[in-house]
C-alpha cells in the first residue's frame, strides 16, 4: 500500500496517519504548541530542509490544521497558526510526551518534560478518562465498537 492510499481507508487511524504520520509533521506541530509560528524559526529549530518544511506546512494548511496569516507585505511573509483542528491535537502531543517520559527515559539523562495547568498553577499528569464514569482509561478495559448503520 502506498502512503497516500492510507487517507482512503475506512479507518480513522489510517486517515489521520495519512496527514500526521511522519516525524517532521508531529515535530512541527509540537513546536507550534511551544509558540513557533514563522517558517524560518521552524527551520532553525528543527534542522529540516526548507523544501520538506514547505511541503509539510502546505499540507497542514490544506488540511486546516494550520492557518496561514500574512504578517509582512514587502516581501510577503506568513505565520502558521494552529487552527481548531490543530489545537485539537494537543491531547495527542500530551500523551506522546507522557509516554516518552515513562518509556524512553530509562537512564534519567533527560528530565521529563512537564506541563503546568495554567488555571490552577500546578504541574499536571495528563490522563485519559471515561466521559461517562470518570475512570482512567486503560487498554485492557476497552473494546472496539463500530455502529454499522443500515
Amino acid at each position: 500500500m502506498k502512503w497516500h492510499e492510507l487517507g482512503e481507508m475506512d479507518c480513522p487511524i489510517a486517515r489521520s496517519l495519512s496527514i500526521l504520520g511522519d516525524r517532521w509533521t508531529l515535530l512541527i506541530i509540537r513546536n507550534a504548541f511551544m509558540g513557533t509560528r514563522r517558517f524560518d524559526d521552524f527551520q532553525k529549530q528543527l534542522g529540516i530542509t526548507r523544501h520538506l518544511l514547505s511541503d509539510r506546512l502546505n499540507r497542514l494548511t490544506e488540511k486546516d490544521i494550520f492557518t496561514k496569516v500574512r504578517y509582512q507585505d514587502a516581501p510577503k511573509r506568513y505565520e502558521y497558526r494552529l487552527a481548531e483542528a490543530g489545537l485539537a491535537l494537543y491531547p495527542i502531543i500530551l500523551m506522546l510526551t507522557k509516554w516518552g517520559n515513562i518509556w524512553l527515559n530509562d537512564d534519567n539523562s533527560h528530565p521529563p518534560l512537564q506541563v503546568i495547568h495554567k488555571p490552577c498553577g500546578h504541574v499536571t499528569d495528563p490522563q485519559l478518562r471515561c466521559s461517562e464514569c470518570g475512570e482512567e482509561l486503560h487498554a485492557r478495559d476497552m473494546a472496539p465498537f463500530v455502529d454499522k448503520v443500515g
